[in-house]
């Protein structure tokens, strides 16, 4: 028998639903839709300092409206918005946007000397029917209504009141959105109360959110997937200590598991991971959202690429990393190109660098994946190694030698007149390889077979094979905790750096002697 709390979710989830015919119409209609979101935000922002500045009304006036704001709007990387943010956070209005601005992401670096990024009261909203179009499109591709029936696992990240202007919100983007979280959701679904989520300490917070947990039925998973891996560790820890059993999956604690809704760092370093350590098939949904705004979506579970959301007021530009070819909209992209993105808001960013590389996978509709960072490439001695060439070798070599990975750092080796360049790979493993050379050469040759710089530099002996050390467990962790202020939901570990600093301090921290 249906209880009257089923029924009352499944009415609200019922008029959730025409957000799904938005999706639908933005894949028939990509190009008419960003014109029409870049025609809004700058018409939006006209009467602004910026708007201004750059004459957003004639721009949007423009019957090729794409073109003259790529000819006006140069590209702007965030010290091009600093010192306008700092008004903004002093509560200045109509500077990059209509009015005044209540809540700001940390996008990077601290409060104090990072990367801050407005946030409107549009754009959360915004935010939150993205979200809702997530869970949504997931309930459409299963035609499976039941894990609506459970309470659902969402760990935002940290917020305070901004020390510039008391009266507004500062911190990471997941815990400002959770302001904006449907009433309806909180009631129904949430599983862990405010003064829990908000903890300002982060390993008390998970603590807490463990023993929570222990005895509720489970049914959705929502937050970074390099803290899940710690998450359930602690919560079978804490379960066999409570229950004197020895359960080893999550599976056991909650057997109604069935989705984890993943986003802030790529999944596919922790997807094999975290399968083992739940016990049990589990669909994995993940989005690609930065504190600039919501970009792309898993529409499908069993698809690994995602939907680009390109109704979710941002405008959208790309260029190609590799410099050979201009900047372009979304109606010039093409399959299997490393672009560069740049983002224009509701927020007022303007022609903004996110900082991401992406990779187009199909142009009808638009489909992508995150290759990496624009900073998440190796290229010391011209091997030009990217980020997702790296997460694929190492899919391959764990599935070759049944390894299993937490977490992984990648630095050139230390050059000497007597050694060759080479890179060092620093991975603490969950699972060891079974035979770890295997692990390395299949690093080795799988980057061989698809990045041409790194091949010819092995081939003329130029370069050494991968080495590979693996650290104690609990090694990153404990240098997050040393070398951040805070550790929070979405603090991220650096998978590539050419300089030695991250990784000697990661040794240093393991114990390795080499």
């Amino acid at each position: 028998m249906v209880s009257e709390e089923e029924n009352s979710k499944s009415a609200h989830w019922s008029s959730y639903l025409s957000h799904l015919k938005v999706v639908e119409s933005f894949k028939q209609h990509p190009i008419e839709t960003q014109h029409r979101v870049l025609r809004d935000i700058l018409t939006a922002a006209a009467s602004t300092e910026w708007g201004r500045r750059y004459h957003f009304g004639e721009i949007a006036a423009s019957s090729n409206v794409s073109d003259v704001y790529r000819e006006r709007m140069p590209i702007h990387s965030y010290e091009a918005f600093r010192s306008d943010i700092e008004r903004i956070r002093k509560g200045e209005a109509n500077i990059t946007w209509p009015g005044v601005f209540n809540h700001f992401a940390v996008s990077s670096g601290t409060a104090s000397a990072g990367k801050i990024i407005p946030l409107s009261e549009e754009m959360l909203n915004i935010n939150k029917r993205f979200t809702l179009t997530v869970a949504l499109s997931y309930y459409q591709s299963k035609a499976d209504a039941s894990f609506f029936f459970g309470k659902l696992l969402s760990i935002p990240g940290r917020i305070e009141p901004d020390t510039v202007r008391p009266s507004s919100m500062i911190g990471e983007v997941s815990g400002l959105q959770f302001l904006f979280a449907p009433w309806a959701i909180k009631k129904f679904y949430q599983a862990v109360p405010e003064h829990i989520l908000f903890l300002p300490n982060w390993e008390k917070k998970l603590d807490a959110i463990v023993q929570h947990t222990l005895n509720l039925d489970i049914r959705a998973i929502a937050m970074v997937p390099s803290w899940g891996i710690v998450l359930f560790r602690k919560l079978i820890e804490a379960y066999n200590q409570q229950k004197g059993t020895r359960v080893q999956t999550i599976a056991e604690i909650w057997p109604n598991l069935s989705v984890f809704f993943s986003g802030g760092v790529a999944l596919s370093s922790y997807r094999s991971l975290l399968e083992q350590q739940v016990g049990k098939p589990l669909d994995f949904v993940e989005n690609y959202g930065a504190s600039e705004g919501y970009i792309s979506f898993q529409d499908d579970p069993g698809k690994d690429d995602m939907i680009v959301h390109l109704d979710s007021g941002v405008y959208f530009e790309f260029e190609p990393v590799d410099g050979s070819g201009p900047r372009i909209s979304i109606a010039e992209v093409e399959t299997n190109i490393r672009y560069r993105i740049f983002v224009s808001t509701c927020s007022g960013l303007w022609g903004y660098e996110v900082g991401d590389v992406v990779k187009f996978t199909s142009v009808s509709p638009h489909r992508m994946v995150v290759a990496g960072r624009t900073s998440e490439m190796l290229d010391k001695y011209g091997e030009a190694v990217y980020g997702d060439e790296a997460r694929a070798a190492l899919r391959l070599a764990c599935q070759k030698t049944g390894a299993k990975i937490a977490n992984f750092h990648i630095s050139p080796l230390p050059v000497t007149s007597d050694t060759l360049p080479g890179h060092e790979w620093l991975i603490e493993f969950e699972t060891m390889p079974s035979d770890m050379n295997q692990f390395g050469s299949t690093i080795d040759s799988h980057l061989q077979e698809i990045n041409r710089h790194y091949v010819i530099r092995r081939e003329a002996g130029a370069f050494l094979p991968p080495k590979i050390s693996a650290l104690a467990e609990g090694t990153f962790f404990s240098w997050l905790k040393q070398t951040k202020k805070t550790v929070s939901a979405q603090t991220k570990i650096p998978r590539m750096s050419e300089e030695r600093e991250i990784a000697d301090t990661l040794l240093r921290i393991s114990g390795n002697n080499t």
